[in-house]
């Protein structure tokens, strides 16, 4: 992009952001504007990877917002929601200049900081703490998670410039997370959207085909719609019936599951095409109803009530499926203008016409996803990762309670499942389960429209064990888990102490588990505090025990074979003792002994050294200034196991040592750093390299070398390669 297009460019971003604010009154207008300022500010001189000014994602992401009609404050979010990931830009600064709340939206929507993901040993346990982040902000405001939506969607509509293994890694997490969670909450045109984007990813070539096909059809459903909604004007303003009539083809995603998941033909596909009937009152939408009926032949078993019993995320309307002129079948919506906003909008309708949530609403809301987060409070990362998904991708089911409340349960749900929706007591005191008047086993299926009746006792001893093998929902499982661990715990230790030395003794490490040593260090490899609460855990269902054993023998294999080595080196050091040099280094009062080099600061002739004898692998060499040296040295407990060490004179040894290079990204980089080295005749051992998001690159190899003064040799060369910035010694804690 040259200097005229860039300003033409930055000029037409301008336009985007002056439009978005005049829809607000003065003083929020001027916000929006500061907030679009300070954004463009920290993000000069940023790229994205299709080679535009970075500034242009936070203002699509803030007309994506201000479409889905929410506030001046979620615009302002919005424009600076990667601030605090991505530049200099902290919390405390957002907040003094934009107001706490502006602040906490955009931190609710960055990512863990690369240091705080230090602590997660797997991709699962980043993406758990990310999203249980952004959860907890949602319980707090829910426009963090449509600020989010308004982000991933401008990030699906230009991801064919990321690299093919993250496009599909994106497209999956899209297509499990934010897309159900746009459904959640009613905003159906991004749900849609997010998927046929993901789908594309995922499966090109069904997503082709599909698309193919709705081309070729598209001029015959154009004139079928067209005739449709005139013959339906026309009926309605026979009885005087004003309205509004809409139709479109349905998703491509929808049709894709319909086509691909009940393994159909284009031909059985039933309702590709949908009518919209929008009216004035409720009345008016049952009248329509039979109006409809009256023009069309219906297909039997394919009308649903969603206004007398809504979806959970508050969608209201008739839907029933009817035979067109041609015998087309078709599905027509029916709704008042209300539903339709609610429908089109979801949860930010009430921002776009009533100024955000209030009352029962805030509550309702809020509850699904402190439920959510609840109900994950004891799941590992693998475990939250599928729960969340279960909990957002499951089909439902309404049933009612005697009282005639609708009660919304994942397909599959069991009386189990009821009885703890309605409240935990209910649960704890069950003893069965009448459904439509008739007593039913505890385990059976509900379906949509029974009547629910829980059994309770005063005298019930509380739920049994195996009803976590029984129920469908995380919530009926997670308060399951909480009634034994709070109501049963001596019995849980107990169980879970009998169970943990049963297995033990079938795997062979029940000896091993003795030590408080091995105890105290599964105990944290678990996260529980002590050897009772792991028993606890394990008894109530909350520790996995196969996960225990697997780190028990894990374990108990490294040290015996510490063990091993350890003996070893000890038999060596019975014998006559004298320093003699052993791959360059003399290492005082041992001789021949087994020396390794510290990989954390791989030293080299030249730096000061010192030994230390481990367990197992003999005499490791660090550099003096290493800082896990300078750790190991202060701990009492191994002032013994230090030697004085130095490099032998006259020696001539090669040894490894890792350097970084940073340099700009482009073709032909690898070539001429590895050209440069073969020059050299240096041997290359390890190679990596990454890629950030700005198209910088980081070379780490692994290189052998003579000496300190070498390495500066080489280091040097290669920094001459273009568009290297940087070459420097890797001293991973030095």
């Amino acid at each position: 992009m040259n200097e005229q297009e860039m300003r033409e460019y930055l000029e037409n971003l301008n336009q985007q952001i002056y439009k978005i604010a005049a829809g607000f009154p003065e003083e929020e207008k001027k916000s929006i504007l500061r907030a679009y300022d300070y954004a463009y500010k920290h993000h000069e001189g940023q790229l994205r990877k299709s080679g535009e000014p970075y500034i242009m994602h936070p203002v699509a992401v803030a007309v994506n917002i201000e479409q889905m009609g929410l506030d001046a404050e979620s615009i302002m979010a919005g424009l600076l929601h990667d601030t605090i990931e991505d530049t200099e830009a902290s919390y405390a600064e957002v907040a003094k200049e934009f107001g706490e709340a502006v602040a906490m939206l955009v931190d609710g929507v960055t990512k863990l900081t690369q240091m705080e993901h230090t602590s997660y040993s797997t991709k699962e346990e980043q993406q758990m703490e990310d999203l249980r982040k952004m959860f907890i902000a949602m319980a707090k405001d829910i426009r963090v998670i449509m600020i989010k939506l308004a982000d991933r969607l401008h990030n699906m509509r230009t991801i064919q410039f990321q690299r093919e293994q993250k496009q599909r890694d994106i497209s999956v997490e899209t297509m499990e997370i934010y897309a159900p969670l746009a459904h959640r909450l009613g905003i159906q045109n991004v749900k849609w959207e997010l998927e046929d984007r993901s789908l594309k990813i995922l499966d090109p070539v069904g997503y082709q085909e599909i698309s193919d096909y709705l081309e070729e059809q598209n001029h015959g459903f154009a004139d079928f719609l067209d005739e449709t909604k005139a013959r339906i004007i026309e009926k309605l303003d026979q009885v005087g019936i004003k309205c509004q009539v809409k139709a479109r083809l349905k998703s491509v995603y929808s049709i894709y599951r319909k086509l691909y998941g009940q393994n159909l033909r284009f031909s059985e596909l039933y309702d590709l095409c949908a009518t919209r009937v929008i009216v004035k009152s409720l009345a008016d939408c049952y009248n329509v109803l039979g109006l409809i009926h009256d023009l069309y032949k219906p297909v039997p078993g394919r009308f649903k009530d969603y206004i007398s019993t809504p979806k959970p995320n508050g969608y209201q309307s008739l839907h029933t499926v009817v035979i067109g002129t041609e015998g087309i079948p078709f599905e027509v919506q029916i709704r008042t203008e209300e539903m339709d906003t609610q429908a089109e909008y979801g949860i930010a309708a009430h921002w776009k016409y009533k100024n955000g949530l209030k009352g029962s609403q805030k509550e309702a809301t809020f509850a699904w996803v402190r439920q959510l987060i609840e109900s994950q409070q004891d799941s590992d990362a693998t475990d939250f990762i599928k729960n969340v998904k279960t909990d957002l991708f499951a089909d439902e089911v309404y049933v009612f309670t005697p009282r005639g409340d609708v009660i919304n349960l994942p397909k599959g749900a069991t009386p189990i499942d009821f009885a703890y929706a309605i409240h935990s007591a209910v649960g704890n005191r069950m003893t069965g389960a009448k459904v439509n008047g008739r007593i039913v086993p505890i385990d059976c299926e509900l379906h949509s429209g029974e009547i629910v009746d829980v059994i309770t006792s005063k005298n019930s001893t509380g739920p049994k064990r195996d009803w976590m093998q029984i129920v469908k929902t995380n919530g009926a499982r997670t308060k399951i888990k909480q009634w034994f661990k709070k109501e049963r715990r001596e019995e849980n230790i107990e169980q879970g102490k009998a169970v943990l030395e049963r297995e033990l003794r079938a795997n062979l490490v029940f000896d091993a588990f003795q030590s408080p040593e091995m105890q105290e260090l599964i105990c944290s490899r678990m996260n529980v505090p002590n050897l009772e609460e792991l028993h606890a855990g394990i008894g109530y269902g909350g520790v996995a025990l196969s996960r225990v054993i697997a780190k028990v023998k894990d374990e108990a294999a490294r040290l015996k074979a510490a063990e091993a080595k350890e003996a070893k080196l000890a038999a060596q050091a019975q014998k006559p003792r004298k320093s003699i040099a052993n791959s360059g280094v003399i290492v005082e009062g041992l001789d021949n002994c087994m020396v390794k080099f510290a990989k954390c600061c791989t030293p080299v002739p030249g730096d000061s050294i010192i030994g230390f004898v481990t367990r197992g692998f003999g005499v490791s060499v660090h550099r003096q200034d290493c800082a896990n040296a300078k750790a190991s040295a202060r701990n009492p407990g191994e002032d013994g196991r230090w030697l004085r060490t130095e490099w032998a004179e006259n020696e001539k040894h090669q040894y490894n040592t890792g350097i970084k290079i940073s340099a700009n990204n482009r073709v032909g980089l690898l070539s001429d750093v590895l050209s440069q080295l073969s020059n050299m005749k240096i041997n290359v051992s390890e190679l990596n390299a990454r890629e950030d998001d700005e198209g910088r690159c980081s070379l780490y190899l692994t290189v052998t070398i003579f000496d300190r003064e070498h390495l500066e040799f080489v280091i040097n060369r290669l920094a001459r390669v273009s568009g290297v910035s940087e070459v420097k010694r890797i001293v991973a804690g030095g």
